[in-house]
């Protein structure tokens, strides 16, 4: 395969990482008067075409060296992680024209965006180190960006805890080597096929460790408490790029990962990784769920809902062990339309806050009355959390549900009772929040609009919850076109 070859299918990545070099270059010369936001806008459409156009065209394979694959489920989440950024971007010009790293902040996100790109396509447990952890590196960073103690606290938490995850990551991806001999995904998949069954246990204990390293870019519990502080004391901005970009990029990996290289619900020890996730699919809900009950502010209960959020879609990574395909294009499906709903929610508070100085849920009483669009798209993405038709939320839950009751397997349907009583539970605090929204009078009644960008965002975002609310069939196509790309 020739030089062009190679990089044309890591086109959308590359295209994002010359752009942060440009970006950072633009600034170097020109200073805060450099266009660094329509810079990043423009990086990030020309990466998005890279995308729709491989996606169009004929191009699939392996490239530099199997590596990296490019086939319909990388080009699915490129386009996901990609738009993703294109939306924060669109609503974070306010917040960087008065940040003075707002050149470094744009360059670090595309950093991120296209590390994350690569990730989805890494064929090998070498590429797949290299890229979750170029892409937290950039996130840490990000999220202590602003300098304040809360910023600060926050980009040290996840440091933290990011390292630690990457060091149990690589413990398993030791293990994984150790046996199989290669770190190249389809080479292990041949390995644990032919394996006797007296290995069972040294590769249940990798497995151990590749869950729990996954655990933390996908916030599952136990691995969850670095959510909450982390989204409540960054910037809004890099919450929304966490909650929606990084959690679809640790599914795509995973995915790649259990399907292509520990050979999917074909595996002796499928059942086995699969109950191990059912079990922290259960106790996400449960904890996210439970704990957002008691939250005041609303980027912590948004936070505690990213870990319930996490739970549900883990469902269908669990049916993935049943040997399900509907499992995985369910977390797939799960992931567009929460990418949706939930860049919407922080979008919304992002607006707020700026306008008011506050993040308090007791705040937003009265809402309706000071800005209209803004209490009707946070509403609508509340009702597509709690997954209340005829929000994309409600198809969602109930593909991904169906997808694992269908697989007959007793432990994943008593899973699924456990996700909808869970939904019940987070009724009680999604809709509290619109109760405060719509039936609380304002302390203050000065109305305001969200700037340009970030009222684009919401906008489509409330289309977007709309549209595969009721029309949800494109999505659905293309997750299971995606998916059986995997087999």
């Amino acid at each position: 395969m020739s030089l062009a070859e190679n990089l044309n299918h890591i086109g959308p990545a590359l295209a994002l990482y010359i752009g942060a070099g440009v970006v950072l270059t633009a600034d170097l010369f020109s200073g805060r008067s450099a266009p660094r936001w329509m810079l990043t806008l423009l990086t990030l459409a020309v990466g998005l075409a890279w995308a729709i156009l491989l996606a169009m065209g004929d191009t699939r394979g392996e490239a530099l060296s199997g590596a990296v694959r490019l086939d319909e489920f990388s080009l699915f989440f490129a386009v996901l992680i990609i738009a993703a950024t294109f939306a924060v971007t669109m609503a974070s010009k306010r917040w960087t024209d008065s940040l003075e790293q707002g050149a470094e902040f744009y360059a670090l996100m595309l950093i991120s965006a296209a590390s994350m790109v690569i990730l989805a396509q890494a064929n090998d447990l070498i590429t797949i180190f290299v890229a979750l952890e170029t892409t937290s590196i950039s996130q840490f960073v990000m999220a202590g960006l602003a300098r304040t103690d809360r910023s600060a606290e926050a980009g040290l938490k996840y440091l933290l805890t990011s390292a630690l995850s990457a060091a149990v990551l690589l413990y398993g991806f030791a293990f994984l080597f150790g046996m199989a001999g290669s770190t190249d995904l389809p080479v292990i998949a041949e390995y644990i096929a032919t394996v006797p069954e007296d290995q069972r246990l040294p590769l249940l204990l990798a497995l151990v460790f590749i869950v729990a390293g996954f655990g933390f870019k996908m916030a599952l519990a136990p691995f969850h408490a670095w959510v909450p502080d982390v989204y409540q004391g960054a910037p809004t901005v890099v919450g929304s790029f966490l909650s929606v970009a990084s959690k679809a990029a640790g599914f795509a990996v995973a995915l790649r990962l259990f399907y292509t290289g520990l050979g999917g619900g074909d595996s002796f020890l499928a059942e086995d990784w699969g109950i191990f996730v059912a079990v922290l699919a259960g106790v996400s809900m449960v904890f996210g769920n439970t704990g957002a009950i008691l939250q005041t502010n609303a980027k912590r209960l948004l936070g505690y809902s990213s870990i319930a959020q996490a739970g549900n879609i883990a469902v269908g990574f669990a049916a993935v062990a049943a040997g399900s395909t509907i499992g995985a294009s369910g977390v797939m499906f799960f992931l567009g339309t929460y990418a949706a709903t939930n860049l919407g929610a922080f979008i919304a508070v992002q607006v707020f806050a700026e306008r008011t100085g506050s993040e308090n849920i007791s705040d937003f009483a009265g809402l309706p009355k000071r800005s209209p669009l803004l209490a009707a798209v946070l509403s609508l993405c509340l009702l597509s959390l709690t997954g209340i038709p005829p929000t994309a939320g409600f198809i969602a839950k109930v593909y991904i549900f169906n997808g694992a009751i269908q697989t007959g397997h007793d432990w994943l349907v008593v899973l699924v009772a456990v996700a909808v009583l869970n939904t019940a539970i987070s009724a009680f605090y999604y809709l509290r929040w619109m109760r405060t929204m719509w039936l609380d009078e304002p302390e203050d009644e000065t109305r305001f609009e969200a700037a340009p960008g970030a009222r684009a965002v919401l906008v489509a975002s409330a289309v977007g919850v709309l549209f595969f609310g009721i029309w949800p069939a494109p999505l659905i196509n293309a997750a299971r076109s995606a998916a059986e790309t995997l087999l």
